[in-house]
């Protein structure tokens, strides 16, 4: 067994529009949802919102700079559908200012030898979409406006792009934009979210769909999705708790990837919550079955999970970081939802390969070290608890390719620049290249350099 990732294997960072853009006008851009939510006051911690990010719609150069210099093959970002669509319909007028700039982005990153992934929904729905009819909520319009504005990229870039991402976490566009009320458009309920996760499950499906019918014969890609989820780990040998660990996952990803590999929802979250899940049809079963060539995971952390609370969205378990004997499970991240544990980040990996069957790829994995944000830029830089991170992640990754067999096909870290964190600002930095969000100054940080040297060193030749 060889001690190095495969020669094809795809490494490289991973960024999302509203996060770096800015330019919220520019070249026709019209507000998506994130706009009015990040200038509502109380819905973003530091009280920021995206209006400049990274400025990365005049820097864009300036960020394939820094991803040929490290060495990546790889990144991944996201089309804004209010800059390619303003208004986000299929009866509304495709946007050409911003298909060409996002051409010349795609041009200039095969010129550097750096593959495009394409993510087409980042979070950033067209404002417009959400006042005409409700946006998500709106199964019989959304899907068609969603395949729309797919079939628009499809035709504009697929000459270029191979590799596309329909959704990224479609757990977190519908809990927390339509449950918890924490992400845009701040709604809460108990009922909504059910519906927006259903119609964004569709609205994938019949995008691949347009994609495989229309598009793929001619040039070549695949097509995915990339789903969230941390490694579900019972709090002890208790039957509760490992049936709650059970229940996490099926909460947590299986809602998403069950549909879509399977053909069928979980059973413990229909038994759990009943008349407000929507039903598929067979005919719609039949296009989200299969729908998803590789299966893209998001994943930062692992957490215990122990039986009881009343928090259906998680399928009534509770989580902690404490084990029983009161240690932690690992180093501390400036967001409280995040601590370090590689092991069960190869877990992860595992149980994702034997349940489903499909290649993967790590679609975002990274760490923001706590306190950061406090520090002055040259201190900053010196990202020990990120580097640490890395180490041990990347080592997983090694070691369930090489050890045990798992088709990890790419490996992309969140994020290339530190960006807006959504509801958290500016707070909480990702990158592996400090931002100054005053000016747009980039300065590249320690574990940028690690990073590089460690992928040189353990993909083959």
């Amino acid at each position: 067994m060889s001690d190095r990732l495969p020669s094809d294997f795809l490494w490289g960072y991973a960024t999302a529009s509203y996060q770096i853009e800015g330019s919220p006008t520019a070249h026709g851009r019209l507000p998506s949802i994130w706009d009015p939510f990040s200038h509502t006051a109380g819905k973003i911690k530091d009280g920021t919102n995206g209006d400049f990010a990274c400025d990365s719609w005049h820097r864009w150069d300036e960020d394939i700079a820094l991803l040929e210099s490290s060495g990546a093959n790889l990144y991944r970002f996201s089309l804004s559908w209010s800059r390619i669509i303003p208004k986000g319909g299929r009866e509304d007028p495709v946007n050409m200012a911003a298909i060409e700039h996002y051409r010349r982005l795609i041009a200039d990153l095969l010129k550097n030898g750096i593959k495009p992934m394409v993510t087409l929904y980042h979070w950033d729905l067209p404002q417009t979409l959400h006042d005409r009819y409700g946006g998500w909520l709106n199964k019989e319009e959304i899907i068609q406006d969603f395949v729309n504005y797919a079939r628009t990229c499809f035709k504009h870039f697929g000459d270029l792009v191979k590799d596309w991402v329909t959704h990224n976490e479609p757990w977190c566009i519908s809990v927390l934009g339509y449950g918890t009320g924490t992400f845009a458009p701040g709604h809460k309920s108990n009922t909504e979210h059910w519906i927006v996760a259903h119609n964004l499950i569709l609205a994938h499906a019949y995008a691949v769909k347009a994609y495989r019918d229309e598009f793929q014969a001619s040039q070549g890609g695949k097509i995915g999705i990339s789903l969230n989820c941390q490694w579900e780990m019972p709090y002890d040998d208790s039957p509760e708790n490992i049936a709650a660990a059970h229940r996490a996952f099926a909460f947590k990803l299986g809602r998403f990837a069950d549909p879509i590999f399977k053909g069928y929802y979980p059973e413990v979250v229909k038994e759990l919550i009943g008349g407000r899940l929507p039903d598929f049809t067979a005919d719609e079963i039949a296009i989200v079955k299969g729908s998803s060539e590789f299966l893209g995971l998001n994943a930062y952390t692992s957490q215990f999970v122990m039986d009881g609370g009343d928090d259906e969205i998680h399928g009534k378990v509770k989580y902690t970081f404490t084990r029983p004997d009161g240690s932690q499970l690992g180093k501390q991240a400036q967001v409280p939802w995040l601590q370090s544990y590689a092991p069960g980040f190869r877990a992860l990996l595992n149980y994702l390969w034997e349940n489903y069957r499909a290649p993967l790829y790590v679609t975002e994995n990274g760490f923001p070290v706590k306190g950061e944000n406090d520090l002055p830029v040259e201190k900053a830089v010196l990202d020990i608890d990120r580097i640490q991170y890395f180490k041990e992640y990347a080592n997983a990754v090694l070691q369930a390719v090489t050890e045990d067999g798992v088709p990890v096909k790419g490996y992309i870290v969140w994020s290339l620049l530190d960006n807006f964190e959504w509801a958290d600002g500016f707070e909480s930095r990702f990158g592996v290249t400090h931002v100054d969000f005053k000016t747009g100054t980039r300065t590249t940080k320690a574990s940028y350099d690690f990073l590089k040297a460690w992928f040189a060193a353990h993909i083959a030749i």
